[in-house]
């Protein structure tokens, strides 16, 4: 049983992100230091370059740091479910590796969760409404948000975005499959819960390159779209008529 220490995890999965590294685990720690207990896990899956030196030099900075590495590559669905069985903390954030989330808008994420009433069944959601990416990451994923709202009714804009807080329990109970990552709202209302989208800031990748090229998220998210849709059908949330005293 883990012995929860930190009222938050965050969870940042990696490959070959060694000059975002640092930079990114700085701003996170000026971002949550003084508003709660925290602690930040990094997942490196399975890196080539020199970020696993990097976060080994991270780790001697900061001690609330953890990291995890996968010998090789499982995708970035299986670093952040790694990341989250690791947590030691009820309540999960994620950021993407690349720098382009901002963490200083996890205080904002946090704070719309606190106004919730059952906080155990909700997803808050980080929405990209001034998005820094190329025009035609911008179209696609604009139409792909399109079709995916429209088909999963997900109630969420921008299911892409990497910034995200939900609790750890929920996560757990999720069905896993390769690029789940991009379903979690799905899943989470799947599951009984609701998501909640906020406007986040998101600036343009400064440094390293992306892990996916126009043509791997469009195949790729059709077969799994249609995965989702065929596990949405197939769902059932359990009622009860008595409680365990």
């Amino acid at each position: 049983m883990k012995t929860e220490k930190f009222a938050l995890s965050v969870v940042v999965p990696v490959m070959n992100e060694e000059d975002n590294a640092l930079p990114l685990i700085e701003e996170i720690h000026t971002a949550l230091e003084g508003v709660l207990d925290f602690e930040v896990i990094y997942v490196d899956d399975g890196s080539s370059d020199s970020t696993p030196q990097k976060l080994k030099e991270a780790c001697e900075k900061y001690p609330n740091l953890r990291v995890f590495r996968h010998k090789k590559s499982c995708g970035q669905s299986q670093a952040i479910a790694t990341g989250v069985k690791k947590a030691s903390a009820p309540l999960i954030a994620t950021l993407d590796g690349d720098g382009q989330n901002v963490p200083a808008d996890i205080p904002k994420l946090l704070e719309m969760l606190e106004k919730q009433v059952d906080k155990e069944k909700v997803m808050i959601a980080g929405h990209r409404h001034k998005r820094k990416d190329t025009w035609l990451k911008r179209i696609s994923s604009k139409l792909a948000n399109g079709i995916r709202q429209r088909l999963l009714k997900d109630n969420t804009p921008d299911t892409g975005c990497g910034i995200k807080l939900f609790p750890r329990e929920a996560f757990l109970d999720f069905p896993r499959f390769d690029h789940m990552h991009r379903y979690f709202p799905a899943l989470m209302i799947r599951a009984g819960g609701k998501v909640i989208s906020v406007h986040v800031d998101h600036r343009m990748r400064e440094r390293g390159t992306s892990k996916y090229g126009f043509w791997d998220r469009l195949l790729v998210g059709i077969f799994d779209l249609v995965g989702v849709m065929w596990l949405i059908r197939r769902s059932s949330i359990p009622e009860f008529d008595n409680e365990e005293k």
